[in-house]
């Protein structure tokens, strides 16, 4: 199966941050470059319009980011735009963005809760999950779902622990069922 743009391109720029020892500063622009693309859905009209031509899409991006980021960085985005992948430059931060995370042990976690939760029980949750993962910190993410009832729902990556009341009631109702069948 054939990688995506995002990921091979992705790949690219990590392997680059790691062999020049610039994780944390190619980390830290494509953040910025990303928060650029999100804030400013008119670049990257721009740089989709099937009648703008390359140079100009590539002039721009120089123009945008060459003062501002490394000369890595702006090679990076000029080179996405010279293939054609300008529609692919968001997946592409954000993939490597992910990488550089991975590589640094940082974890994401997305928390739901049915109700609000305070810095105590926040604080216990991200020690629970620091002392149980390989990862040494986290970026939190907390959401208030009234449907689960009771308990939570802690997601990392592909990993999920359902410890609410909403998937319990559900546990018991198909075990009901089961035993319903056999009766």
């Amino acid at each position: 199966m054939a990688k995506l743009v995002s990921t091979t391109y992705g790949e690219a720029l990590f392997e680059l941050a790691v062999e020049e020892n610039l994780t944390d500063a190619l980390y830290e622009e494509a953040k910025g470059v990303l928060e650029t693309f999100e804030q400013n859905q008119e670049l990257t009209k721009f740089l989709t319009h099937p009648k703008i031509e390359s140079t100009e899409k590539r002039e721009t991006i120089e123009k945008i980011f060459g003062q501002y980021v490394s000369k890595n960085m702006t090679g990076f985005l000029v080179l996405l735009v010279e293939k054609g992948h300008y529609g692919d430059i968001e997946a592409t931060l954000k993939y490597f963005i992910s990488q550089i995370k991975e590589y640094k042990k940082i974890g994401i976690a997305t928390v739901s809760s049915a109700s609000e939760l305070d810095e105590s029980q926040k604080k216990k949750i991200e020690a629970k999950l620091l002392a149980t993962t390989a990862y040494e910190s986290f970026e939190m993410h907390y959401l208030v779902d009234p449907h689960l009832i009771g308990g939570l729902v802690i997601r990392i990556g592909d990993r999920v622990v359902d410890s609410s009341i909403r998937n319990k009631l559900s546990e018991i109702t198909k075990e009901l069922r089961k035993i319903q069948l056999n009766a």
